[in-house]
């Protein structure tokens, strides 16, 4: 399918961990975090929230959840914990891509797997945007029948 000049695609759908969201208050990270969230509230992207994101948001320091409850909900997809994510996240611990007490990391994993996003965005280095960790997901993916899905950070993503 060819398309006319001018013809926008579809705007990839990402998936936030929470960290991105921190991330808008950390001098690290600030930068790319925010210009990140405008490309979302502009329309560039589609953010994919899942319940165990705003789960942990409930739980952040109050800009970060003031940040969250101000997203335009039309650039906004919720998804919610099925069997379905609950068997992968099991799946990754079983394989030891982490351990038990990771089990929030390994469920980001698995909603945005079974939500099939474009790309994991996250700052998240010891268990998400992880080179051996990568791997293992990607691995029990392709064991279970799933796609492997790029992990990346904002820095990376962001569209200048």
């Amino acid at each position: 399918m060819t398309r006319s000049p001018g013809e926008r695609k579809k705007p990839l759908r990402l998936y936030l961990d929470t960290s991105v969201f921190g991330g808008c208050f950390d001098p690290e990270f600030r930068v790319a975090s925010l210009k990140l969230i405008h490309q979302i509230r502009t329309g560039r992207f589609i953010l994919v929230l899942s319940s165990t994101a705003l789960e942990e948001i409930k739980k952040a320091p109050e800009p970060v959840r003031q940040l969250v409850a101000t997203l335009p909900e039309k650039g906004v997809e919720q998804i919610f914990l099925t069997p379905e994510i609950e068997k992968l996240r099991d799946a990754y611990i079983s394989a030891h891509v982490v351990s038990a007490a990771c089990r929030y990391d390994a469920e980001h994993i698995a909603c945005a797997t079974v939500a099939d996003v474009d790309v994991i965005v996250s700052w998240n280095f010891k268990h998400i945007v992880n080179f051996n960790r990568i791997r293992g997901y990607h691995a029990v993916n392709l064991f279970r029948g799933y796609h492997q899905i790029p992990i990346h950070t904002p820095a990376e993503v962001i569209e200048s």
